[in-house]
């Protein structure tokens, strides 16, 4: 089988070599042994007799299409053995032979293995060498580790030893700095007493002065420390040197009236006295004066013209917009204000006033700029925003908490703002007169209640898709998405619709404009002349109402003019409200009427009795004494007009209601009432069925017509009051008194008719019953 597998092709598995040499027996036919010596190499796996094989000799071992012959095959595999000289003649040979090439063979297979081997060997010594370089190096780590750790330690250490020396010496120096603060106070006892033992030192002399005023401090500041060491015995040394002090001064004025009196004008000593401590107090105080003057005088070189740069662009970028310019300006000013009054302290220790006079000359500046500006705003809003910034930003915020340091620029800001507040007024006079007093309305605005009702008609459709699409009918009502509750919740949150009457857009536009108007005075100007101006705005706004309602009255209905007005009074009755102001002023008038009297008896006397006749002179003194014209006050309250218009109206819309529905029921009841009279006076006796005017017939016609009208004309009067008041509790005081009077008419019509008719009478009158009427009237409740 070895040699088998040498010669064999190598496409051929070694599993299947057996069969394939089983079938190729033609090997059998070149073989040089016996058939005994077959059977000893080839025992049993081939399970064939050996003639068999012989058999097989004629048979070729390869393919027709191998060229070479099976003697050239082994010769081949003897030359690969080395034994090509060699011939196997006996099974000794064979078995030598053999046992070589399975030596070969076991050879050449595990060459490839020993190989491998030999590498890996070769790996495994590189590995074990890595592998105590790593050892090695991570022990020299290992210590690399353990030095930078001494060295870290060692280091953080030095360095916290460090901190804190430094730290200490930082305290040290502080301590030494305030002992050397405190101590400067005790050493100056040194340099003060030299000074005063000095024979050079003179009270005139400019350092005497300042000497006075250290050792003030010095006694100051020692006095306020008394757990100080040596604190007595400081202390009374530094009363002697200001007692000393004290003597030199008295010393010099001793000598100074010893020498004025010494002087022959005894007279004028006490004077020249007194006049040379005032002139020694007014020099120093000329000095400091004249050196306020000199840094405020470099302040204002330096200011000015870098303040008026800024201003000027200031207003080139806020142009247009005064409101801004204003604030940003004002916020300048107010800056350059407490930075002055900074840097002055840091210079001088007591105020003094001509710093305020140098800041107001620097607003000024910002005020001759916005003025012009100011004097030329048109809108009321500009205006009123303006004084807002001006009265709460300024003054009630910058100023206030800096009372102090913003006095020029309060001065200057309160100027301002009562040139914009005049100029209000003024835009306020001229508004009132031409968008108020001269409104000329347009056909739009007197549309009523056309317009009412077309808002009113969008309000429900806009109000009928709305529960459209909160309807559960709704096309997606199939898919809840939200439990019942948090449903509820969603739909009350909903807004209830707005009246049109109540919107403010469909105020009238004198209503409007004078709420609005009002609106913007209130917190802008004072309240004495808001008062003024609001009773003229209330005046004018009731008078356009006036004239609305009159145009509308005449070109759509009475009670179209009616409720306009009614409703637009209680709309200015309740938006003044809140203003929590007296729309009251007082007029001042003269009374000539004593003084016409009096003239008229001078020119006319025969118009006087005679016993009443004086002289010439007489008459003159009357009219000196009697003619002289009285001084009338009297109050105009425009809030209280507003009422009483209101009330008027009220009254005027209730007798037209009246009228309307029991009209001809009231004359009736009239002329019963004076032919009853006519009788009670001792007129002829009457019969009230026999008249032509009161026949039942008559009367049942009567009371049908204006049971008819009741029925058909109320609601559309009461719907009428729903699209204007759009108040259920207004509706029903206003008709209130409507409802009272048709009843008292109907119960007089009751018994005057039981009273005066008989029973076929009334039953050809057939007037309706009272709980007929009230069901009636029960829908306006």
């Amino acid at each position: 089988i070895s040699l088998v597998n040498l010669w064999m092709p190598p496409e051929i598995p070694y599993n299947t070599r057996e069969s394939y040499f089983l079938q190729e027996t033609h090997f059998c036919s070149f073989c040089f042994f016996p058939t005994a010596e077959l059977k000893a190499v080839f025992p049993l796996p081939l399970q064939l007799p050996i003639e068999d094989l012989c058999s097989l000799s004629s048979r070729s071992l390869f393919p027709a299409a191998v060229p070479a012959s099976t003697e050239d095959v082994l010769l081949k595999g003897f030359q690969m053995l080395g034994m090509e000289d060699q011939r196997i003649e006996t099974a000794q040979q064979f078995f030598s032979w053999f046992s070589k090439l399975q030596a070969q063979m076991d050879q050449d297979e595990g060459a490839k293995y020993r190989r491998t081997r030999e590498c890996l060997s070769c790996y495994q010594d590189q590995c074990d060498s890595i592998l105590t370089d790593v050892s090695a190096a991570l022990e020299h780590l290992d210590s690399l580790q353990k030095q930078y750790l001494f060295v870290s330690t060692k280091t953080g250490t030095l360095h916290e030893a460090c901190e804190q020396l430094l730290k200490e010496q930082s305290e040290l120096v502080d301590l030494a700095e305030s002992i050397q603060q405190k101590l400067s106070y005790f050493n100056e006892l040194e340099t003060i007493n030299t000074k005063l033992n000095s024979p050079t030192l003179s009270v005139n002399g400019e350092g005497f002065i300042p000497m006075l005023s250290k050792l003030d401090d010095c006694i100051e500041y020692v006095s306020s420390h008394p757990n100080f060491k040596d604190h007595p015995i400081y202390l009374a040394k530094f009363r002697q040197c200001l007692s000393k002090a004290m003597q030199l001064i008295r010393t010099h004025a001793v000598n100074t009236l010893h020498n004025l009196t010494s002087q022959r004008h005894v007279t004028s000593t006490y004077i020249m006295f007194y006049v040379l401590f005032v002139y020694v107090t007014l020099r120093y105080q000329q000095l400091l004066d004249d050196i306020h003057q000199c840094y405020l005088d470099q302040r204002e070189a330096l200011l000015s013209p870098s303040i008026n740069s800024t201003i000027t662009d200031l207003t080139s970028q806020s142009n247009k917009d005064h409101c801004a310019l204003v604030r940003s300006g004002c916020a300048f000013m107010a800056h350059v204000c407490q930075d002055e009054h900074q840097l002055f302290s840091e210079f001088f220790s007591k105020p003094t006033a001509k710093l305020d006079e140098l800041l107001e000359r620097l607003c000024l500046s910002l005020y001759d700029v916005l003025r012009p500006l100011i004097i030329h705003v048109v809108h009321l809003e500009t205006l009123s925003e303006l004084c807002g910034i001006l009265k709460n930003e300024m003054l009630e915020d910058h100023v206030h908490n800096n009372a102090v340091q913003l006095g020029a620029f309060e001065a200057v800001v309160k100027q301002m703002l009562e040139d914009v507040q005049e100029r209000l007024v003024y835009r306020t006079h001229i508004y009132i007169q031409t968008d108020i007093t001269g409104y000329s309305p347009a056909p739009g605005d007197l549309a009523y209640p056309d317009k009412l009702q077309m808002m009113e008609k969008i309000a429900q459709s806009l109000k009928e898709e709305q529960m459209k699409l909160m309807s559960p009918d709704s096309s997606f009502s199939d898919v809840q998405l939200e439990d019942p509750e948090s449903r509820k919740i969603v739909s009350s949150r909903v807004p209830a619709t707005v009246s049109p009457a109540d919107l403010h857009g469909m105020w009238y536009p004198t209503v409007r404009r004078t709420l609005v108007c009002l609106s913007k005075l209130y917190r802008c100007i004072d309240r004495a002349v808001f008062q003024g101006l609001s009773q003229e705005a209330l005046s004018a706004c009731i008078q356009s109402l006036l004239k609305a309602s009159e145009i509308i009255l005449k070109n759509k209905s009475q009670i179209d003019g009616q409720l306009f007005l009614i409703k637009h009074l209680l709309i200015l009755r309740e938006q003044i409200a809140p203003f929590h102001a007296d729309f009251a002023i007082k007029e001042i008038s003269l009374d000539l009427k004593k003084t016409r009297d009096a003239a008229f008896k001078i020119l006319h006397p025969k118009a006087v009795p005679k016993f009443f006749r004086l002289n010439s002179h007489n008459a003159i003194l009357e009219f000196l004494l009697e003619g002289t014209p009285e001084i009338k006050e009297h109050y105009i309250d425009s809030k209280k007009d507003v009422d009483r218009h209101l009330k008027s109206s009220c009254e005027h819309f209730i007798q037209q209601q009246t009228r309307t529905f029991v009209g001809s029921l009231e004359e009736f009841l009239t002329k019963v009432t004076a032919l009853k009279t006519m009788a009670i006076q001792g007129g002829p006796t009457y019969n009230l069925s026999q008249q032509p005017w009161a026949q039942p017939a008559k009367i049942n016609d009567l009371v049908m017509s204006m049971y008819r009208i009741l029925k058909t004309k109320l609601p559309g009067t009461l719907q009428s009051m729903s699209l204007y008041l759009a108040n259920k509790d207004t509706e029903f005081i206003l008709f209130k008194p409507v409802r009272n009077n048709i009843q008292q008419v109907f119960q007089k019509l009751h018994t005057v008719l039981q009273e005066e008719y008989s029973g076929e009478d009334l039953q050809i009158i057939a007037c309706p019953s009272m709980e007929q009427i009230n069901l009636l009237l029960s829908v306006s409740k």
